[in-house]
């Protein structure tokens, strides 16, 4: 890092060098001076503004959103602090068209969002640089989230099939404040939060964020969730045309993680030879053997005493940027980053019946340790020019990025077996242990008398990709009523991946090599009526190519998974079409869109059941969408939209069932984690100058997890969580300019329901009434 970083270090303090000697030429770029001797208090610098924004802050962003020709919701640091949205997860909720994921095997513990129904966890962006790291994401540091829906190759390289999350770090700016914030919860709840800036002279500026978390889990028992972290920040030529800014972010956290709730197994049917299943509910039912299962909202099936997960994140980041002139501006991104993350957690297993047939729960182990690097550097140069009468506003970049990720398991002894294997329910008429469990009344402190320790080298798998990227945006202005949004991108996409040898672990390692060259575009076509409203049609396309994932997230897409060779792998294709209305109203203040669209993804691949992988497809999605952001009045601020998206998979391949390859059970059926509805409205009204009322609104429709046959073909198994409302509310008062206090309700109403769903084994119990006051400090 350090070699790489010297180069830019010494360009850019070359750079900036004449805008020291000369604070003439600083002062001339800044009509406003940064106040260095007093606190000042305002919404913009202290409490995050409104839930409006006219632009993304990427460079690649060559028109106001008004006039971009794609659905894009950006999420406030006002958004977050009202929802008291603490993580990504969190924020992504308010945010209808996302679902959210489970951790489980191919698929790591960590943020596994989901955009219009494609696993987007290869799509998450900090600062519009790929962060594809399996961790759960912090808000402290953070000022905005830009969320861009539909096939986004072009912005970001392979992977975005259902779009991009890129997430706006907090950074130096030239007023002086400093937030703190102090909440008390539900379960224990403990936060703490500081946020301090301060302008070191007209021309460096320090920023510094922190963060303390410490919680239980409201309807949960003995979950915990512990986490700290640090983010400074300093910018070198705050008022000048030039300037680095350099910044680092660390995080730890440790947890009891919390495993979810198994499948019944309890079938309604919903035709000849189709069932759908949900999670165990608190309901009492009966047993096939004639027992009766009842269990607590808060029953937890792990061993407290064992399961555990630990994450250490690092990302340091040097950003430089020179004003060449007026219209024309030069960035480059260098970052290198680190994430660490263990954890052996116990996942409530039923796939032996156990549970419908015996009221019992095998407590199946999931291990990981992980560790992945990434070092980019990304180039941008963006500005206007003139061709005649036609205005352009472009953008064009090159980009360097490595990533490498080494992931083993935990077993239970040193000859390589599996953690896993030890602890299996061997049958379904197995009696209640430490292993196979009560469903009703489980044990969390029952012995766990395995060893567990780190595997060997040849244990692990290592991937790593390289990817070369070159690409060019223009919105062209033909006139006062039409403009040409174009975009291009390519990439040479370089991977390698080593699986884990099998158990002793002794043979050679060998290693899998693939190259790919991948072009993805956009066009789009807007017209303007008026100046604060606009109608548009546009296309993008994404590709994800094999091994994108680093081994993890999306389990068909590794070159791991298949026996086929692996030049015989095929690149994933989306293309999305797309047409909408965007306004803004009430003095500008309220930004409205509308959207149709639909989204086909080719190529998909699957794995056939015989350990092979075979190339399904396609899967389509299409939908409307409606979005609302902004304030109707001063004293009234609305956030939120609906998304209706019928989705079907078109072609799911074959399944190996007796001997015979069938048609696989998900072909026609409705895709994955796509709920046919979502909902969200956030809202705030200042009902006096010292008090604020809020409160929010989520409903999500059922959701699949997956789908497969029971003991013939004839009948297909479909798991789901049900649809839920969920309701919060908040009330504010400021006691002084500098002092505010504040109470939040979330899940006002203790609903049971599930917010993340996995494919076959579980889902994942949301958290249930969780109230939170808050002391809030800022000057």
């Amino acid at each position: 890092m350090n070699s790489g970083s010297k180069p830019l270090l010494l360009g850019a303090a070359s750079l900036i060098a004449p805008a020291i000697a000369n604070p003439a030429l600083a002062a001339e770029q800044t009509p406003q001076q940064a106040d260095l001797g007093s606190f000042a208090v305002t919404d913009t610098a202290v409490t995050g503004g409104s839930y409006k924004v006219e632009r993304q802050s990427s460079p690649k962003a060559t028109a106001d959103l008004v006039d971009t020709p794609r659905s894009i919701t950006v999420v406030t640091r006002q958004l977050l602090e009202d929802t008291s949205s603490t993580t990504l997860a969190e924020a992504l909720r308010t945010v209808p068209g996302i679902t959210l994921g489970s951790g489980e095997g191919g698929n790591p513990l960590g943020d596994r969002p989901f955009l219009r129904g494609s696993d987007s966890s290869n799509a998450i962006y900090l600062d519009g640089v790929r962060d594809i790291a399996a961790t759960s994401r912090e808000t402290f540091a953070v000022e905005s989230i830009e969320i861009t829906k539909g096939s986004d190759g072009i912005t970001n390289g392979s992977g975005n099939a259902g779009g991009s999350i890129n997430i706006v770090s907090k950074s130096p700016e030239k007023r002086r404040f400093i937030n703190a914030d102090a909440t008390y919860g539900t379960k224990d709840y403990k936060r703490f939060t500081a946020d301090i800036n301060q302008p070191i002279s007209d021309f460096v500026g320090l920023r510094v964020s922190g963060m303390y978390h410490d919680q239980g889990v409201a309807g949960r028992d003995y979950v915990w969730q512990r986490r700290w972290g640090i983010a400074p920040s300093i910018k070198i030529g705050m008022s000048g045309p030039t300037s680095l800014t350099l910044d680092w972010y660390h995080m730890q956290s440790s947890e009891l993680p919390d495993q979810g709730i198994p499948y019944t197994r309890i079938a309604s049917s919903f035709g000849p030879g189709y069932y759908e299943v949900a999670p165990l509910g608190t309901d009492p039912f009966t047993t096939a053997n004639g027992g009766t299962v009842q269990r607590r909202r808060g029953t937890f099936y792990g061993l407290v005493n064992r399961d555990f997960r630990t994450t250490n994140s690092d990302a340091f980041t040097a950003r430089f940027e020179h004003k060449i002139s007026p219209d024309v501006k030069i960035r480059n991104t260098f970052r290198y980053s680190n994430t660490e993350q263990d954890y052996l957690w116990t996942l409530p297993d039923d796939s032996r019946g156990n549970l419908y047939s015996y009221g019992t729960i095998s407590r199946r182990v999931n291990a990981r340790y992980s560790k992945q690097d990434g070092l980019v550097d990304q180039l941008d140069l963006s500005g206007k020019f003139n061709t005649g009468g036609i205005q352009h506003s472009f953008a064009a970049g090159l980009e360097f990025n490595w990533q490498k990720s080494a992931i083993g398991n935990y077993l239970s002894d040193t000859s390589g077996t599996a953690v896993a294997l030890a602890i299996a329910c061997p049958t379904a008429t197995t009696g209640t242990n430490g292993i196979c469990t009560s469903a009703s009344n489980p044990n969390p402190f029952d012995a766990f008398n395995v060893p567990v320790v780190k595997g060997p080298n040849n244990s692990q798998t290592f991937s790593d990709w390289t990817t070369l990227s070159a690409y060019v945006f223009d919105t062209i202005t033909l006139s006062d009523k039409w403009m040409i949004n174009l975009g291009g991108r390519y990439d040479r996409y370089l991977t390698h991946v080593s699986a884990s040898s099998a158990a002793p672990y002794t043979a050679a390692r060998t290693w899998q090599r693939r190259v790919d060259d991948l072009f993805t575009y956009q066009a789009g076509l807007v017209y303007k009526p008026r100046p604060n409203g606009s109608f548009y049609i546009s296309t993008s396309t994404s590709a994800i190519a094999p091994g994108s994932f680093l081994s993890q997230g999306l389990e068909d897409n590794t070159l791991t998974a298949t026996t086929i060779g692996v030049d015989a792998l095929k690149v994933q294709k989306s293309t999305t079409y797309e047409a909408g209305t965007k306004w803004n109203l009430f003095d500008e203040n309220l930004s409205l869109s509308l959207a149709v669209f639909q989204t086909r993804t080719t190529n998909v691949r699957a794995n056939l059941g015989d350990g092979t992988v075979g190339f399904i497809g396609d899967k389509r999605v299409r939908g409307i969408e409606l979005g609302i952001s902004g304030n109707i009045t001063d004293k009234w601020s609305l956030f939120g939209g609906w998304a209706h998206m019928p989705s079907v998979m078109l072609n799911g391949g074959y399944t190996l069932v007796s001997g015979a390859y069938v048609p696989a059970a998900i072909t026609g059926k409705r895709a994955p984690n796509t709920p046919l509805d979502s909902i969200s409205l956030t809202t705030t009204y200042k009902v006096t100058p010292k008090v604020t009322l809020g409160g929010g609104a989520i409903y999500m429709g059922k959701v699949y997890g997956g789908y497969a046959y029971g003991s013939t073909p004839a009948t297909v198994r479909a798991v789901y969580t049900p649809s839920y409302w969920r309701f919060d509310a908040n009330a504010a008062y400021q006691l002084t300019d500098h002092i505010g206090v504040k109470v939040s309700a979330l899940n006002l109403t203790n609903k049971l329901y599930y917010d993340a769903t996995y494919v076959s084994h579980y889902a994942h119990q949301a958290a249930g009434r969780t109230i939170l006051a808050s002391l809030s400090l800022k000057y």
